[in-house]
Parts: structure tokens; sequence; C-alpha cells
């Protein structure tokens, strides 16, 4: 068994998880904390059930209440409400003006209805968006650029971009009246594609998807799924779809999922209809795509979906029927897949699901009665739960964490920080601005924090200090970072940045790398080898934070951009 524990660490990486010994060759007796290594993985558990984390209130006063949120490589955030809904609580700079005589409540309006959020000094610049972007949907771009489409009335067809800029910069909105959609797009999903394209799927009684950047010429395709499932609430709104490591999607409307060939506009292969409750808007339930594991050369694909509102009860709100507390899970890359049904310990509909780096499922905000829609749900689900795929199923696989004291409903959101957290947004459970009742309209900002920002994990907490800033398919790089206390087991996780609406995060996925070689160079100072995906099926190019985990407790992220040799 290795003794020197001070130069030697497991990575995150290697085939097997076995607990094995590793081989040390010190390069002299006098240079003993320069020591090149090669270990094999030892099983070390993601986190003890008895850690929790804690929320932390960051602004109280963001200006709107952010129905759309989307975290930029300048570790700002960008902040979306709808249009259509009269004055908001942060005017535009400069005496300008919003002047649009179509929209429905005020066609002057001298407030903005987007923000730029900076966390740290948790400031807000207005930003100025024209068109109604009501339930809307959204995307970055390989080269950072908010691609945020459609919305309600004269907001439809739009197409809008913000190509971000630091802190200190001036990016706004910009809408060309000369580029628009196909296809009228109200509760739409974005997705980036391998090649770069942005793949829009769905809407309200639209059941065709599109590409962007269209060829001149081209129209929308027809999508039978959207139609099958069109039930009489409509269950199918933000259809979840995932990218799989085929280059295929995955798309789930509804209760019923398929595999689809968008090149070929062919489905692939029918799945299992998920037992239970309808999951998609407006039942709201959430999804994600599991971790891809390089380690295990990204060859399986599995989905988590959670939650939702009972069949009838957006047509019923008055009987507050009780929500899900059902997760599903399916390896969807399996030759025989089914789902396995697992019992949250907190039923949720509207519910935010979010892959922290340590590979593990945050299940935050949302309501435990009722459905989406305004006024449509009581019971705030006030404790997050945090899933944990990698521990036996049972009740040890959900933790439940302390209560928020927020009530955070229809139109909230959740996304990760690149320091780790967390960042919390929205909840306006009416057709308007209200600030009175029992669940006013939310303008507050907060943080959840993970347990591995507990004073007992300081030591374990890993920092980087040199990474490159652009990541070519299937290279090996180095990383190095810091780490007060010996490293025991490394990951490098790339996360991509998504947009979050209506409890889906749209585009989100958690790329778990191979690291292999590592170098301890001393003064707490240890370098690893990584290898990068293979291919843009397994991350789209786009920016990623790179995050550094050390035995379940992650550090900040840089940013990476991944792109093509």
């Amino acid at each position: 068994m290795i003794e020197d524990t001070s130069t030697l660490f497991t990575v995150g990486g290697l085939a097997g998880e076995g607990g094995l010994t590793s081989e040390l060759h010190h390069k002299s007796a006098e240079n003993a904390t320069f020591a090149t290594f090669r270990l094999i993985i030892e099983v070390v558990p993601l986190v003890s059930s008895q850690v929790v984390g804690s929320y932390k209130l960051l602004l109280n006063n963001a200006g709107i209440a952010s129905m759309h949120t989307a975290v930029t490589r300048f570790n700002t955030v960008i902040m979306l409400d709808r249009t259509n809904i009269g004055p908001s609580q942060i005017n535009l700079p400069d005496g300008r003006c919003r002047n649009n005589p179509q929209d429905l409540t005020l066609k002057n309006d001298c407030t903005a209805h987007s923000v730029m959020f900076t966390p740290g000094p948790n400031t807000v610049r207005p930003l100025f968006i024209f068109t109604d972007t009501w339930c809307s949907s959204g995307q970055f771009l390989p080269d950072g650029t908010m691609l945020q489409t459609g919305g309600d009335f004269e907001g439809k067809f739009k197409i809008r971009r913000l190509a971000p800029c630091p802190s200190t910069g001036n990016c706004d909105w910009v809408e060309d009246p000369n580029v628009s959609l196909k296809d009228p797009r109200w509760y739409a999903t974005n997705q980036i594609l391998p090649d770069g394209r942005m793949i829009i799927i769905g809407g309200r009684a639209v059941f065709t998807y599109e590409f962007f950047p269209r060829p001149s010429g081209q129209g929308s395709f027809f999508l039978k799924l959207l139609n099958d499932t069109n039930n009489f609430e409509n269950d199918n709104y933000y259809p979840y779809v995932h990218l799989l490591p085929d280059g295929n999607l995955y798309i789930f409307a509804n209760r019923d999922s398929i595999l689809f060939n968008y090149k070929t506009n062919t489905v692939l292969r029918t799945y299992p209809t998920i037992p239970g409750n309808p999951r998609n808007y407006p039942s709201a339930g959430s999804s994600v795509l599991l971790p891809l594991d390089g380690p295990s050369n990204y060859n399986s694909a599995e989905v988590l979906v959670c939650g939702g509102a009972q069949l009838g009860a957006f047509k019923n709100p008055s009987k507050q029927f009780a929500c899900s507390d059902t997760c599903g899970r399916m390896v969807v890359t399996s030759a025989m897949p089914s789902w396995f049904m697992e019992t949250m310990p907190i039923r949720r509909c509207m519910g935010d699901m979010i892959i922290l780096p340590s590979r593990e499922i945050l299940i935050i905000n949302g309501a435990q009665s009722g459905s989406q829609g305004w006024g449509d749900a009581t019971n705030p689900a006030l404790n997050p739960v945090v899933y944990r795929p990698a521990v036996a199923p049972g009740p040890a696989r959900f933790v439940t964490q302390p209560a928020a004291t927020i009530p955070r409903m229809y139109h909230s959101t959740a996304n990760l920080l690149a320091d780790g957290r967390v960042l919390i947004a929205g909840s306006n459970t009416h057709q308007f601005y209200t600030f009175t009742g029992e669940f006013p309209t939310e303008l507050r900002v907060e943080a959840w924090s993970p347990y591995y920002f507990n004073p007992p994990y300081a030591p374990k907490k890993p920092t980087i200090t040199s990474s490159p800033a652009r990541i070519t398919y299937g290279s090996v790089f180095k990383v190095t970072f810091s780490c007060p206390s010996s490293p025991m087991s490394v990951e490098m996780n790339l996360v991509s940045a998504y947009f979050t609406t209506h409890s889906y995060s749209q585009g989100q996925r958690l790329v778990r790398m191979k690291v292999s070689t590592g170098v301890a160079q001393g003064n707490n100072v240890y370098e690893v080898t990584v290898t990068a995906p293979p291919n843009a099926n397994i991350a789209p190019p786009q920016y990623y934070m790179l995050f550094p985990v050390m035995s379940g407790v992650a550090g900040s992220a840089v940013w990476v951009q991944m792109v093509s040799p």
C-alpha cells in the first residue's frame, strides 16, 4: 500500500474503481517533493449523508423577477423577464424608453425587463430588450453569444443576441429585424449541436423544429412526438432535449420519449412511457442528463426525470392536487432501456434540477401541490434535496437540505455559478408584478451553497492555478492546482453554460474527463494530465466551466472553450 501520501493522490480517470495500489517513482531522495506517479483509482465517497448546504441573500432588489437566467463566461448573469408586464422596478439608463406600439400593457416603457447581475459586488445593470420574451428559450452559441428565441405576442418569431462582456462593459441585447424564426416559438427548447448550430424544438401548438442558422429556403420540420403528446392540458411544452454521445437527440415530452436523428428527421427508437404523472409544462417536472463519464469512455448515457403535477391539476387549480413524489431514471443507451422509479422525500412540481460539480443533482424551488400558472400552486417546496446518483438506491440517495425562507414557485430559476454556488432568482405567481398577498412577486436574489462550502471542507478545496483557455477534442493537456491538504481523489469536470427557465435548464451537461498522470510540485501545488472529450457529441463547441474536484469537494471553476483542432 502507499505510505507517502504527501506526494501521492488518486486521480479520477483510470478505468476500474477497485481501490488498487499504485506505483511511485521518486526522481531522487533529495527531491522527494517533486514526484511523478501513476495510480489506479480508489473508491472515495462523494459526500456524507450528514452534510448539507445553506442559503445566503445576495440582493434585496434585482429590479426584475428573473423568468430566464443564464451565467456568462465573464461570470456575469443574464436575467430576463417578459416585456408585456407593465413597469418593472428598475429604470433604463440615460432616460431611455422602449416605445413599442405592439406592447399590450405599456407602449412607452422606461423600465428595464432584463438586467446583468454581477456576483461578488451583487450589483445589477439594466439591459434593453424590445420584443416580448415571455416563456421564450435560449442557449449560448460556440463563441459565447447568448441566442435568445421566441416569446409571445410580437416576440414569437424574434431572434435576439447578447455578446457577453465583463461587468465593467456595456454589452446589450441586439434584435435583427431581418432575421426571424420560421415558426412561432412560445415554450420551446433550444439545444446546441455538435456542428455549432442550434436546434429549436416545439412550442405552444407548434409540432416542429428548426435550426439556427437556417439555410436560405429551409423551413421547419414536423416532429410527430410533439403532436402525439399534446393532451387536453398541453403537457408537452418545453420538451426535455439531451444530446447523446452518439450525436443523436433524446427528446422527452409529457411522458414519452424518442431517440431522434435530426440530420435525417428519423425516429431511431421509442422509449417506454415513464410511469406516473405528466412531466413537462404545465405539469412541470424537470430533467437532467446525468454526468457523462470519461473513465468509462463515455459509453453510457442516463437520463433523470423528477417531479411533475397530476394530470388535470392545471385545469383544476382550486383542487390543489398533490405534485409527484417520483423520479424516473433510464439508461437511454441501453439495448433494453427501462425506467427505474424512485421516491423523493418531498413532493415537487416546478422544481429546478442542477448538476453540481461533484456530480450530484440539486433539486430546488417549486411547490408541493398545484401546477404551473398564475396562482395555480400553493404549499411551496422550501427544502432542497440533493440526489446522489453514485449511491445505491434507497433513502440514502436523497439528502434533504435545510429549508429556504423565500418561496420560489412559478417563474423561478436556479443556475450554477463558477464558484460552485447555485444562484436562485425569480418567482412571480401573478400575471403582473404584485407585491401583496401570500406569494408576492420576488425580486430578491439568493445563493445556495453546497456542503463543500462548510468550513471543515476548506482544507480539501482545490484551486486551479494554470489551465489552457482553449481545449481541442481528444487533446491531452496539463492542469495545475493548489490544495491545502494532500490530494486523494481528483476529478476535472466540465460544466456547460446553460439557459434556465420554467424548471428546465436547456443545454445543461457535465463531462467528467479522464485524468491520468499526476505530479506533486511542492508548496501544495499539483499537476495532472487530462484527456479532453474525444468529439463534439460529448461536449458541443462552447464555453465550459472547468471545475477541480477533490474527494467530492469542488473548487472554483475557470472558463475554457471547447474547439475543433
